[in-house]
């Protein structure tokens, strides 16, 4: 049991869904040729002007409003200078201390099902740099497609004190910026991505220990491990009589270290000061009227409604808001069918294992009108349940409807009562003694012929249809 207790807060950077960048249009598609995506704006050069991207104020301010911050009717943006080799300006355009948002919170649910509040310092806009690869032999390459993106960054209050807990953090933030159509979620593209700041305090104190920064993790998995490393690494240092150095550090995810960057600025050190290019950001009381009236239904009020509105359980609903998609594909395929427990059944049992989802968009086998077809088809008693899971995977990936595969295969489920009556009167007749010990009491028995009659008519027959046969021609 360590004596020490760590401290995290999280800098989230998530890139906005806007199809240009923040103050040019130059396109933000990813994967582009290296320095495709470039004009002068983006890459500073003189007599070059900002325009701010409105697309860009929209979705950020819809973030905000998720987030339950307060709205600034005026903020201002600001430079913030350093050099690197990917910030062609030699200043990012940011927001400081003019800031469009301020003071929210987000609920986390911790291993113990209990809720935890963590508060948001602050949301505000942004611009992107370019980046840097080293991995082309001896040359190095500066791509600046991305310089220029318009991007949030989400600052949480320290209110974080495990990996676990920041990695939850991270997911429900994904979620709510996906689910309103702010952020595509994509890890690996660095869309989402973000900076860890890890101190640690003797438990029981209040004073905050010297923070470290990780820069720029993208992944659930690695930003535990990088938190846990480092909160193990600075008990050491302390442990052993040394001092906690205010730096920035990187997270190496093969050797599971931390590696020290560079000594940690401070405001002081950007040197910031009011961007002359750009007027004030204004928002007026009419915008963020129109941008809170388009704001989509937020993932833990769909799982609520879910639950309410379709008589789903909890864990359902959970596993149906897993992608705005899917959730809109449950939802839709319920309108059709009108019984939100069988769609969810069939959702969760085949259809989940054959969905494929990359950022904001999900391939999904089958359609809503597909499903509720081939639901209705056991509804009716045409075919039974596992029928059903074997046509789904003759129609999955197909334009086919249910119907036509059944008329194909002759599969069409026999419910004729006295057909079925007929067939288990010829089996009882043949297996007497068992139809005896059946009538005893040896219940076990209902299967052997349950198993018998669907043999005989090739597993075609309805099964309620043949159990009721069963027990009144042995008058049970």
């Amino acid at each position: 049991m360590s004596r020490y207790e760590p401290v995290i807060g999280l800098e989230v950077h998530a890139q906005l869904l806007t199809n240009t960048k923040a103050f040019c249009s130059c396109s933000t598609s990813f994967g582009g040729e290296p320095n495709t995506q470039v004009c002068p704006t983006c890459l500073g050069l003189p007599g070059a002007l900002p325009v701010l991207n409105a697309r860009a104020v929209q979705l950020a301010v819809r973030a905000a409003l998720a987030l339950g911050c307060k709205l600034r009717p005026h903020s201002r943006f600001a430079r913030k200078n350093y050099f690197y080799p990917d910030l062609p300006k030699g200043y990012q355009i940011s927001q400081f201390d003019e800031p469009f948002s301020e003071g929210g919170e987000l609920m986390i649910e911790l291993e113990t099902e209990q809720m935890k509040r963590v508060r948001i310092t602050r949301v505000h806009m942004e611009e992107d740099a370019g980046k840097s690869f080293h991995d082309r032999g001896d040359d190095s390459i500066v791509d600046l497609n991305r310089s220029g993106v318009a991007l949030i960054e989400i600052v949480g209050e320290p209110d974080l004190r495990s990996g676990v807990e920041a990695a939850e953090y991270l997911r429900t933030l994904r979620e709510i910026l996906i689910f309103i159509g702010v952020n595509d979620g994509n890890l690996e593209e660095g869309s989402f991505r973000c900076d860890a700041n890890v101190s640690i305090r003797p438990s029981g104190e209040e004073t905050l220990g010297t923070r470290v920064e990780i820069k720029n993790i993208n992944s659930f998995k690695f930003v535990q491990k990088a938190i846990e490393h480092e909160v193990l690494r600075q008990e050491a240092v302390l442990e052993s009589g040394g001092r906690i150095v205010h730096e920035t550090r990187g997270w190496d995810d093969k050797a599971g270290t931390t590696f020290p960057l560079r000594s940690k600025e401070s405001a002081q050190d950007y040197r910031y000061f009011p961007e002359p290019d750009l007027p004030p950001l204004v928002l007026d009381e009419a915008f963020i009227a129109q941008v809170s009236a388009s704001m989509p239904e937020l993932p833990r009020d769909k799982r609520t409604r879910f639950v309410s509105e379709y008589a789903i359980t909890s864990y359902a609903a959970q596993v149906l808001t897993q992608h705005p998609r899917v959730a809109a594909f449950f939802e839709e395929t319920t309108t059709l069918h009108g019984d939100g427990v069988k769609v969810a059944n069939f959702v969760q049992s085949e259809v989940l294992r054959d969905v494929e989802t990359k950022g904001l968009t999900a391939t999904i086998p089958i359609a809503p009108k597909q499903l509720t077809e081939l639901l209705n088809l056991v509804d009716g008693g045409k075919i039974s349940g596992k029928q059903a899971k074997e046509i789904y995977a003759k129609v999955k990936g197909t334009t086919r409807l249910p119907s036509e595969i059944v008329k194909e295969l002759g599969m069409e489920q026999v419910s004729d009562v006295g057909a079925i009556e007929a067939v288990v009167q010829r089996i009882v007749d043949a297996n007497p003694k068992q139809a005896e010990s059946l009538k005893g009491g040896k219940i076990g028995l209902m299967g052997f012929f349950v198993g018998q009659t669907m043999k005989e008519m090739g597993g075609a027959a309805n099964p309620a249809v043949v159990n009721a046969a069963i027990k009144k021609v042995l008058g049970l």
